[in-house]
């Protein structure tokens, strides 16, 4: 009997860590970080991982995903989690009526079953929709589905390039790279001084060390990402933009035929 206590005091335990860090999440999420981003922070805030990346230096600078990490350590660095499985290790050593095979299968079953639902879509919309509402009632965050908003699906996202000295962009002026061309849009540009930039101007230029939020393509975003300086990367320039005039003369036939049935 003590060592079905212990199974599910362990089972409740993982699921709170799991409810713990999707909250932190969507709160993350809901601070302008991609979802991946912000999940991958959350977990190795909580379990204390301590990678360092560079979507961990844009937590540490923003106020309120550095208080949503703070927050996470103080629940992990508590030690509850801990104590709890030692516990629980102590009971499952002290039960005459069960026999070891059988709570380890009792246990494996009950983690998988936990796995299973938390990848249900059903579930997942359910926590998502009860975690966002409690958040808007009880907490001072402004939620937005940034996702949504900018239309991250059929290729698009939006990815923070760091600017090195060989880059291609650096030392140029916005006018200059003619990246609107190409389908990229600069929306914000992070000086390494920390000032930000938004909604640069074409005179505005860029330099070593700047961090620029760029909205595109992925696949045209990681090319950018790679363009270095000289010849080659001007070839490679011309090329994007040639590629980016191909696909606008099939978007304006889309948008064509859209208006054609507008008008049915």
């Amino acid at each position: 009997m003590i060592g079905l206590i212990g199974i599910i005091a362990l089972i409740t335990i993982l699921a709170l860590s799991m409810l713990i860090t999707r909250l932190a999440t969507i709160a993350l999420t809901s601070t302008g970080l991609s979802e991946d981003a912000a999940r991958f922070q959350a977990r190795s805030a909580f379990t204390g991982t301590g990678f360092t990346t560079r979507e961990a230096e844009t937590v540490v600078d923003h106020p309120v995903r550095r208080n949503i990490i703070m927050i996470l350590m103080v629940i992990r660095s508590a030690g509850l989690i801990s104590i709890i499985l030692s516990l629980i290790l102590s009971f499952m050593g002290s039960a005459p009526d069960e026999t070891l095979y059988r709570r380890l299968i009792i246990l494996a079953g009950s983690i998988l079953a936990l796995l299973f639902l938390s990848r249900l879509s059903v579930v997942n919309t359910a926590v998502n929709f009860l975690i966002k509402h409690g958040l808007r009632r009880w907490a001072d965050i402004d939620l937005r589905d940034y996702a949504g908003l900018l239309k991250l699906s059929d290729g698009y996202t939006v990815m923070q390039m760091h600017l090195n000295r060989e880059d291609w962009m650096v030392d140029k002026h916005l006018n200059d790279c003619q990246l609107r061309k190409e389908g990229v849009n600069i929306l914000g540009i992070l000086r390494s001084d920390g000032k930000y930039v938004g909604v640069p101007k074409g005179g505005t230029k860029m330099f070593e060390g700047d961090r620029l939020i760029l909205y595109g393509r992925a696949g045209d975003l990681k090319e950018l990402d790679r363009r270095r300086k000289g010849g080659l990367g001007d070839v490679e320039h011309e090329q994007a933009v040639s590629e980016q005039k191909n696909r606008m003369v099939q978007q304006d036939k889309q948008e064509k035929e859209y208006e054609e049935k507008r008008k049915q």
